[in-house]
């Protein structure tokens, strides 16, 4: 099985961090969201990849080579962002020929049972069940579960079932004909060459895609969102007692992941707080947050907040002489 990841996106829903560094490489809970993708596919068997990098992709490919070197893997660059099936349409010659593909959008994470979603005998789709499915692509379904349309962004949704960002497509040479018809013929929908319409084409053409609803879906091109993708996951792996080095006179409340070489001092760290390698934290109370690596904060209190690799943050420092009956708010 051949896993196609488009990672092209600029993700400005999360700048100012992507200025400076790609969306799939933020991290949660102590890893870029990226490896999170990346592990799920290889515990579930596949170890054919197809990244399809572009917005400061070399980053993400020198990233890859580093933690995954015996993994079998490709890189095409996507120059132009024209949407989803466009980054297909790229990586075409991965395509051709390859018979059964799995295509996974670079910053979702998911919670689903990915080799039996694999298995499945149709191509599917990963679907969830979401308030209001103006903003995504939607999947409107028979009876049996099967897809009967595909709409991106609908304007009247006459379905709540999203698609998540993962599909496997058993006639990849169809999809690759989709993709194509789409782009050289110039169809674009809110302005891009969208993957839910080739996919649509097929189902027109006759191909059934079957709907898998996932447990969970974490869209992390939100910082709402990647924080509290970032508390999901803390909760889950725990705090290990090694991983909590370089304290002094300092607390933390689990869970917490703290990286390497880190010095703290006379803080209080967590709940749900990520801090990457080499930071340094003084005189700080941080909860519901992401430190990036190398960072110094020192006399702040921060809560629900991101905080970017290298960055220095210092609070102010008062001297009060207050009397009686006294309220102040530094709010």
């Amino acid at each position: 099985m051949r896993a196609i990841i488009p990672v092209a996106g600029a993700g400005i829903r999360l700048r100012p961090h992507t200025y400076t560094q790609p969306k799939p490489l933020i991290p949660v809970a102590g890893k870029p969201i990226l490896a999170f993708i990346v592990d799920q596919l290889i515990d579930a068997g596949v170890r054919d990849f197809v990244f399809v990098i572009g917005y400061l992709g070399e980053r993400i490919r020198q990233y890859l080579e580093e933690t995954y070197p015996d993994v079998r893997k490709a890189f095409v660059t996507q120059n132009d962002r024209l949407g989803s099936a466009h980054a297909l349409w790229v990586a075409g010659d991965y395509l051709k020929d390859a018979g059964e593909v799995l295509i996974v959008f670079g910053d979702t994470i998911i919670d689903l049972d990915i080799p039996a979603f694999l298995a499945e005998p149709t191509s599917c789709l990963a679907v969830r069940k979401v308030r209001d499915p103006r903003e995504v692509g939607v999947a409107e379904v028979d009876d049996n579960g099967f897809a009967v349309r595909l709409i991106e962004k609908p304007d009247i949704p006459k379905s709540n079932l999203a698609l998540v960002g993962m599909y496997k497509v058993r006639q990849a040479d169809a999809l690759l004909e989709a993709v194509t018809l789409l782009v050289e013929g110039g169809s674009r929908t809110h302005g891009e060459f969208q993957l839910t319409d080739a996919l649509m084409r097929m189902i027109e053409a006759g191909e059934p895609f079957r709907t898998v609803e996932v447990r969970n879906w974490f869209d992390c091109g939100k910082k709402e969102i990647l924080l509290e993708t970032n508390a999901i996951m803390l909760k889950r792996q725990g705090t290990p007692p090694e991983t909590i080095k370089g304290l002094e006179q300092s607390i933390v409340i689990p869970p917490v992941y703290i990286g390497q070489n880190c010095v703290i001092s006379h803080s209080i760290i967590g709940p749900h707080v990520s801090v990457g390698n080499d930071v340094r934290i003084a005189r700080t109370m941080v909860s519901d947050s992401i430190i990036g690596h190398y960072a110094s904060l020192d006399g702040v209190v921060l809560h629900q907040s991101i905080i970017g690799n290298d960055a220095t943050l210092q609070g102010p420092r008062q001297s009060l002489n207050i009397g009686d009956n006294t309220e102040i708010d530094f709010r």
